[in-house]
């Protein structure tokens, strides 16, 4: 088994990869959750961020953002772009396509190092997924691709944050994972 640490602000959740390639431990039914979904992840494709994609992607991103009622310089956008296109810089980024070339969803990733492992350490950054599409298995996809990458990468852990009143990723967090008593603190 793979271990992933998924950090959500007050909380965090332990993930362990079952031989399906789907994430579950203690929660869930997963044999039910593959067969009621099967159908929409065929018709999902998780893709690598290329240049043609500003648009779409800077749409998501701004969603996200007011998600969260805040919002960045251009500068950042700019900035934030290139590094997701330049090779072996960080942050990595993916959208969550369906079969029509509608963008449902992005990911963010970037790795660091620890004080607790010898391997690196995947920081889930930014998940966004299109409320039409919530709780259909896309941010699912997504959150597995950055597994996936991670494994490749020889990360010794995965983990991200959201806001305790982000109900909806909640409940897909509660369903793959073990919530444990870890608070995030930063300086005012």
């Amino acid at each position: 088994t793979f271990p992933i640490f998924i950090h959500l602000a007050s909380s965090i959740w332990t993930f362990t990869k079952v031989r399906s390639g789907s994430f579950a431990k203690g929660h869930g039914n997963l044999k039910k959750f593959q067969k009621t979904t099967m159908e929409l992840f065929m018709q999902i494709t998780i893709k690598a961020i290329s240049a043609k994609d500003r648009k779409d992607w800077e749409r998501l991103w701004r969603d996200y953002l007011t998600f969260y009622e805040t919002s960045l310089p251009d500068e950042v956008f700019d900035t934030t772009w290139q590094r997701l296109l330049s090779d072996g810089e960080d942050p990595e980024g993916w959208l969550a396509v369906n079969s029509e070339g509608e963008v449902l969803g992005l990911v963010h990733c970037l790795y660091h190092r620890s004080t607790w492992t010898i391997a690196p350490v995947c920081y889930l950054q930014d998940l966004y997924v299109v409320p039409t599409a919530r709780g259909h298995g896309v941010g699912r996809l997504l959150i597995e691709k950055v597994y996936d990458q991670a494994e490749k990468a020889s990360a010794s852990q995965v983990y991200w944050m959201t806001q305790d009143f982000n109900e909806t990723a909640r409940r897909l967090y509660d369903t793959i994972g073990v919530l444990t008593p870890f608070i995030k603190y930063r300086k005012p």
